[in-house]
C-alpha cells in the first residue's frame, strides 16, 4: 500500500499497544506475556510492516503464540481489539491506509481464532 509508511505503522503499533497495555480486558494478558515491551513494539512494527508494506522484515510465528494462550482468549476479546484497532487506527492514519489496515487485521483475527479453535470450522 504506497499511502502506507513504515513511521505511521510505528506510530499506529505504539499509540496502538499504549492504549491496549492499559485497557482493563486485554492489559492483563499482554503484560502478563511481554517481558521487553520495546522489543515487542519492534517485532510488531516488523509484522505490520511485512503485512503492508512486504518489507519482508518479521519472523516469528503469530499463530504459534496465540496457541500457547489460547485458553487465555476468547471471541470477544478479539472483537475488543479489533475495535481498539480500529479505532486507533482511524486517528492516526488517513481513510484508505486505515480501512486497509483494519480489513486486513480482520482477517488476521478470524484466522488467529480458527487456529486457536475458538471459532467453529464451518
Amino acid at each position: 500500500m504506497s499511502d502506507l509508511t513504515e513511521p505511521q505503522l510505528r506510530t499506529l503499533v505504539e499509540a496502538f499497544y499504549a492504549t491496549i497495555r492499559q485497557d482493563a480486558a486485554l492489559g492483563p494478558i499482554f503484560n502478563d506475556i511481554i517481558e521487553d515491551w520495546p522489543e515487542h513494539l519492534d517485532k510488531l512494527t516488523a509484522f505490520w510492516s511485512g503485512v503492508m508494506l512486504g518489507s519482508g522484515r518479521y519472523s516469528g510465528n503469530p499463530m504459534a503464540k496465540h496457541v500457547a494462550i489460547r485458553a487465555r482468549l476468547s471471541p470477544a476479546l478479539f472483537s475488543r481489539w479489533l475495535s481498539l484497532w480500529g479505532e486507533t487506527a482511524a486517528r492516526l492514519l488517513p481513510p484508505e491506509p486505515a480501512a486497509a489496515i483494519k480489513a486486513t487485521a480482520q482477517r488476521i483475527a478470524h484466522n488467529l481464532q480458527r487456529g486457536c479453535g475458538l471459532l467453529e470450522n464451518i
